[in-house]
């Protein structure tokens, strides 16, 4: 029989019924392993596999036709090089992190608005403390930068505390559900250059993949269009801002603070100067955890439905464009 190995420590026991029984619905049998060490050896005749990260068990499957990763990310497997011939097929989770992520993107804006970096000092000092200054998502104007599941789903939960407007950017500029506008990457530069719109932007939200396209996307000299009210949230990748000029602009308080649960070098040093940033939440790339189970099962479901369509002979729905780098 046909063989698949799902490599991955967060899988439910329902989780692994639902992915045993579609594979032996569709004539293959599939193995479970916590971790890469407990596959390594064992799955050299493994035709499919459901990869929880780690990308270096895919030079011991010779027989590899296809592979999805629980992840919405792609750079391991692109870097990896066994997708460059195009011979063997790579689905990934995008559409899955909706949810987990917009919920992350929403507790660390209110943190910064309601001055909890600030008032965990207090706190720690044992202090009384009532009259630091507070802002409210009601009525703040939201530019989102990247208006996939991910900015859809923030920009959702952002109209529905109250956000005055909701601005997007994206490749197309095509509209979106929950945005008032969207505008392509090209119009950046124009939009953020207004006075008037720069200044009306209380926080700037970056939800896209790391692509050489990108990368350094808020640059230096756009970090220097945004205002000192305005807050950065970054849940893409950390190559999409200038880290530097991050650092400077918090320093020297020309921009309200920053969250970032996406940085570079990942993990950060303990000696990095962005660890000691004014008003600056850091969190290490956990926005997207696995630790949700509706997650989980999404990525399951995706997996499923591949499968399905795999052994059908029918296109995935789920093909992540390896040139495109998501």
């Amino acid at each position: 029989m046909k063989k698949i190995c799902a490599i991955a420590d967060f899988l439910s026991e329902d989780n692994k019924k639902k992915m045993a029984d579609t594979a032996r619905a569709c004539g293959y049998e599939i193995a479970f392993y916590e971790n890469t060490g407990e596959a390594r050896g064992r799955v050299s005749d493994c035709e499919i596999i459901y990869s929880g990260g780690d990308v270096s068990i895919l030079d011991e499957m010779p027989e590899l036709k296809w592979c999805h990763t629980a992840f919405a990310g792609i750079g391991a497997y692109v870097l990896s090089g066994v997708f460059d011939s195009g011979k063997v097929l790579l689905t990934n989770s995008s559409g899955a992190y909706g949810r987990t992520i917009s919920e992350h993107i929403i507790m660390v804006t209110l943190m910064l608005m309601r001055q909890m970096y600030e008032y965990n000092k207090v706190i720690g000092a044992r202090c009384w403390v009532q009259d630091l200054p507070l802002r409210s998502i009601e009525g703040s104007g939201i530019a989102v930068i990247g208006t996939g599941d991910i900015g859809r789903n923030a920009a959702k939960r952002f109209r529905a505390l109250g956000a005055r407007s909701v601005t997007g950017f994206s490749r197309s500029g095509r509209p979106a559900e929950s945005f008032d506008e969207v505008y392509r990457f090209d119009e950046f530069d124009r939009l953020f250059s207004d006075p008037v719109f720069a200044g009306g932007i209380d926080v700037l939200l970056l939800c896209i993949p790391g692509t050489p396209e990108s990368r350094g996307l808020l640059s230096r000299d756009r970090i220097a269009m945004l205002s000192d009210r305005t807050f950065i949230v970054n849940v893409g990748r950390g190559m999409v801002i200038d880290q530097d000029a991050l650092l400077e602009a918090l320093r020297e308080k020309r921009i309200a603070g920053a969250a970032l649960d996406v940085v570079y070098p990942e993990p950060l040093p303990e000696d990095h100067p962005l660890w000691d940033a004014p008003n600056c939440i850091i969190t290490p790339h956990i926005s997207g955890d696995m630790g949700l189970p509706h997650t989980v099962d999404m990525t399951v479901d995706f997996f499923c439905e591949d499968l399905e369509n795999y052994a059908a002979g029918r296109r995935l729905r789920h093909l992540a464009d390896v040139d495109r780098g998501y």
